[in-house]
């Protein structure tokens, strides 16, 4: 059998396969989103009770056992899964991206939706629920580390978490979706998830401040803008909606596929 017979039996089974799935499922989108909710639910509570018990002084035993075994542990977790994920969406991508059905295009952008949904709860709970409460602990309680049990949860946690959810969203994507893959890259996919990314290197210039001045009750200190000017990049996602929006347009009134 020739190349091309092989990859138009690939794609009439696929296409087969997709016409028995809905074109929306909620499923994932419901359990990635509790799943983020339910684990920093009880994050949350793990801070209340050992942030006092053993996170007011670093040089202490209590400390290292509570807080810098999460930090020593969370790191390399997230790597791994940032690489496994990022290996497994680019080892699976679809390589006749050009030549989707309609139907099942139209499958794959309200995934994406339920990526960029999810993304939307990560990024809440860590560049907001958190971060805020970073500031209300350092306005509490004078650290005497960086490490403090307020940054090894938000920093170390919550951000390389939404990062992960974002980068792959932007993976899926780029790697399923003929609007994303085939006419080059979205500026504003690209902000959408770059911004926030950002935030997470931004840290160590933070954390470099803090070392020679004190301004922990001065949230509005210079030294914190690019905190506020990153996740303001996050408006990207209307620029994303009207992108995605736009596709469904052209696929609802029998729009060709892009051509690659």
């Amino acid at each position: 059998m020739s190349l091309i017979s092989e990859t138009s039996a690939a794609r009439a089974g696929a296409e087969a396969s997709s016409a028995e799935r809905p074109i929306f499922n909620p499923v994932p989108l419901a359990i990635g989103s509790a799943a983020i909710c339910i684990w920093y639910v009880l994050v949350r509570i793990y801070e209340q009770y050992f942030g006092w018990y053993a996170g007011l002084d670093s040089f202490t035993p209590e400390f290292q056992t509570y807080w810098m075994t999460i930090l020593y542990i969370e790191e390399p977790v997230e790597l791994i899964s940032f690489l496994a994920l990022v290996g497994y969406l680019w080892k699976t991508r679809d390589k006749d991206v050009a030549n989707v059905a309609p139907r099942e295009e139209l499958r794959r952008i309200f995934n994406l939706l339920s990526w960029i949904l999810v993304y939307a709860v990560a990024i809440y709970w860590g560049a907001s629920f958190f971060t805020e409460q970073d500031g209300t602990w350092h306005q509490t309680v004078i650290r005497d580390n960086d490490f403090t049990p307020s940054h090894i949860i938000e920093f170390y946690m919550s951000y390389p978490m939404y990062i992960i959810v974002g980068v792959g969203g932007f993976m899926y994507a780029r790697t399923r979706l003929p609007t994303f893959a085939c006419k080059g890259w979205s500026v504003a996919y690209v902000l959408l998830f770059v911004g926030p990314f950002m935030i997470f290197p931004n840290v160590a210039l933070n954390e470099w401040g803090h070392t020679f001045w004190f301004m922990e009750e001065l949230f509005v200190a210079p030294l914190h803008w690019m905190f506020v000017f990153f996740g303001w990049f996050a408006l990207a996602v209307f620029g994303v909606s009207l992108q995605v929006l736009g596709r469904v347009k052209e696929l609802a009134e029998g729009a060709p596929i892009p051509a690659e």
